[in-house]
């Protein structure tokens, strides 16, 4: 045990006892310890073993030795490895040989403690029966999150049913190697302790230099690119570092990477899959593309890969409709000064239609109950713009949270960090709350923990000091999770009452027209006056100016250089100026079409007075639940079934069935797409939507999430070049 237990190469951790007994009393070996030990180094960014030193520990050679096939396996809605018969590909499948994967990836060294703290227990009777075996099955059938719904559960199935079911047969130790997407889609839904129970010893990046272990097999989960392919493909060129490689791709790889694939190095492959996987799941309803550089592509005038960059996003948007089995009717919101919705709708069907030809069914997948909506970010520029008072947009927009890190110090002054995402349970019933009910409930919460922390007076026993220090673990975390947001809570709430709080009433009565009592504002410019006339930063100013010239829907040149003149930002107007790439008029002019919609009346909605303004999406979902979106404005690109419409309804010329209204509850679905970013209050009318109309699921995405500060910073280097590049060669 303590050989076990010696500091390993430079860069990984040492683990305590408590680590190495539980990894023990899970395989029943010290060395497979010592792997974990060597193996899972402590990485503070995202979550790589670049060091590894596989064969100077004793694995056991009793499973491993399968002989190299020159083909491949599949299963599914997969390609195959081909050997060409004339023009005929043949697939080819080799035995029993398998891999025993499971998608988990490593978090940090802490998270995986606190991981393997928890479930000890459940670990040790993994092959057991009774009590124990019962929660470990439990377990293993849901996500690694712990949440029993949502996209993160749909992709973790979705994985299961590919890379770990191909591998659940062999008992071989694996490697799994990465790209940086992958990396990153893994993480929203696994753990690295899972990967371990499936035997997966090593997670490594797939870019950097990695030692030979020429004994054991590789899973390559991997986005299908040159850059990728071009890493995969040196790995066994000139000389292999694995023994055999389990390749998967996350969306259809191009022939010419796959024919280079079997031209180098298809004697090492044993299985090859699509599994069209290519976007990421953020949270439960809430989807992204993971590419911000899409905002520059898609609205800059000097961009160069416009077209590519829609084929790319049209491509991870079919993914997702194939990951959740849909194959929706196509509608986009119609817009006089924009195509890119139009564009991206015709995109994405065609792409949609391809996909279900290419189904190994003999059948052709009929359209399912859902439809799909696509819009862009022109569509509503308010929303993005105003300052939000529910926790979780609140935060985002006044706190430094990046990658969805909360930085904070302690009482103590010691830096500390949290992860806010659905993890963690109270974030999850907290962050669409306004902020004065989320700073009102933490303050009930951390009482009642308080109270429950003091012991009663009675006679203490063996039994109940047992149960007290069985209890220990949740209650560490119960308080630590009730500390940190608190903590958030307050961080917001010094933000509000120092500016924000003076700046809502402004912005709340720009962006509806109207004041508190209801009252129509006759003259905007007297609205946003004190506001430019306060000591506020210039950016809080400039998002101001952009609600008063979206309010008058665009403005004079001459008032538009005043307002430039007074906010001081003579060099930076582009933030203003550069809008009219999105289709949003600045400058008043003949050849803009009118961007005024009517709005659901929410006169009657109770809500605070520095929130009254709503999302123009929620409208949208609504309206498209309830089956009344105007053709003319929401043109379809490919039609949806007669009879369905998100409230469950049936039509009068469809025969009525008594189970009609429950199948569509569980499966009717609306998922929304916005081109150019979605904010958090666009992601939150999601949950609230779907919960106010049962039997419809709304799922919203984007090609990435933005905040107010990101999409300035977007707006703003939309009128720059692209900068030239070029290679300088040394003579010698």
């Amino acid at each position: 045990m303590q050989q076990c237990c010696k500091a390993v190469k430079a860069g990984a951790c040492v683990f305590t006892h408590r680590w190495v007994d539980a990894l023990v009393s899970i395989h029943g070996s010290k060395s497979l310890a010592c792997v974990a030990e060597q193996f899972i180094a402590r990485t503070t960014d995202l979550h790589f073993v670049t060091k590894s030193s596989a064969r100077e520990i004793p694995l056991g050679e009793q499973n491993i030795g399968v002989a190299a096939h020159g083909g491949f396996q599949v299963l599914g809605n997969a390609r195959c490895w081909r050997k060409h018969h004339g023009s005929e590909p043949t697939c080819l499948g080799f035995g029993n040989e398998s891999l025993n994967a499971s998608p988990h990836v490593l978090k940090t060294t802490a998270a995986l403690r606190r991981t393997l703290d928890d479930a000890d227990d459940v670990r040790t009777c993994r092959h057991g029966t009774g009590r124990g075996a019962e929660q470990y099955n439990r377990k293993k059938n849901k996500m690694a999150t712990g949440a029993d719904h949502g996209l993160k559960r749909i992709v973790w199935k979705r994985i299961q049913d590919t890379i770990i079911t191909d591998c659940r047969k062999s008992d071989v130790w694996k490697i799994l190697i990465l790209d940086p997407f992958t990396t990153k889609l893994l993480s929203t839904c696994c753990k690295m302790s899972d990967l371990m129970l499936e035997k997966i010893t090593i997670v490594e990046d797939l870019y950097k230099k990695r030692e030979p272990v020429p004994e054991m097999k590789a899973i390559y989960f991997m986005s299908p690119t040159t850059t990728c392919v071009d890493a995969f493909i040196a790995d066994f060129k000139p000389k292999p570092k694995y023994k055999a490689a389990y390749v998967y791709f996350t969306d259809y790889c191009p022939d010419d990477l796959f024919n280079n694939m079997k031209r180098s190095c298809a004697t090492y492959i044993r299985v090859c899959k699509e599994i069209n996987l290519s976007f990421m799941p953020q949270e439960a309803q809430v989807f992204t593309c993971n590419n911000p550089g899409a905002f520059q592509s898609i609205y800059s005038p000097h961009s160069r890969d416009k077209t590519k960059t829609l084929e790319t996003l049209a491509d991870q948007l079919v993914t997702l409709c194939a990951t959740l089995d849909e194959y929706p009717g196509i509608r986009y919101k119609k817009d006089g000064n924009m195509e890119n919705a139009k564009a991206f709708a015709e995109l994405v069907d065609k792409k949609l239609a391809r996909h279900y030809e290419l189904e190994e069914d003999s059948k052709k997948k009929e359209k399912t109950q859902a439809q799909l909506l696509i819009v862009d970010r022109g569509f509503d520029p308010v929303s993005p713009i105003l300052h939000e008072l529910t926790y979780q947009a609140m935060a985002y927009d006044l706190i430094d949270i990046q990658s969805d890190t909360y930085k904070y110090k302690a009482k103590d002054k010691s830096e500390k960090q949290a992860l806010l995402n659905e993890d963690d349970l109270l974030w999850v019933k907290l962050r669409h709350k306004h902020i004065a009910d989320v700073s009102e409930l933490i303050r009930k919460l951390v009482k009642e923990i308080s109270a429950n922390k003091k012991q009663p007076d009675a006679k203490i026993t063996i039994s109940s000091l047992a149960e007290m220090m069985k209890k220990m673990p949740s209650f560490r975390k119960q308080v630590t999770e009730k500390t940190i947001h608190l903590q958030l809570a307050e961080d917001c709430m010094h933000h509000f009452s120092n500016n924000v709080e003076k700046l809502c009433k402004a912005e709340q009565d720009l962006a509806l027209g109207s004041d508190v009592e209801g009252v129509k504002v006759k003259d905007s410019m007297r609205t946003l006056l004190p506001v430019l006339l306060h000591p506020y930063s210039t950016h809080d100013k400039i998002r101001a100016v952009l609600l008063y010239i979206f309010s008058v829907n665009g403005t004079t040149e001459e008032n538009l250089n005043k307002l430039i003149q007074h906010v001081k930002i003579e060099e930076d107007q582009e933030f203003i100026l550069n809008w009219k790439e999105l289709g949003v008029p600045i400058i008043t002019s003949p050849s803009f079409f009118s961007r005024k919609t009517s709005r659901r009346n929410r006169s009657q909605d109770e809500t605070y007075n520095l929130s009254r303004w709503t999302p123009v999406i929620k409208d949208v979902m609504e309206d498209a639940v309830e089956n009344k979106l105007d053709t003319k404005e929401w043109p379809h690109q490919s039609e949806c079934p007669a009879a369905w419409n998100g409230s469950g309804a049936v039509s009068a010329r469809q025969k009525q069935k008594n189970s009609a209204a429950d199948e569509r509850r569980t499966g009717s679905r609306l998922i929304v797409f916005v081109l150019g970013g979605i904010s958090h209050s666009e992601m939150r009318c999601a949950y609230e939507v779907t919960q106010a109309v049962k039997s419809c699921e709304v799922i919203i995405g984007s090609s990435h999430i933005l905040t107010p500060t990101s999409l300035l910073n977007d707006i703003k280097t939309l009128s720059k070049a692209p900068m030239e590049t070029f290679t300088i060669e040394e003579k010698a």
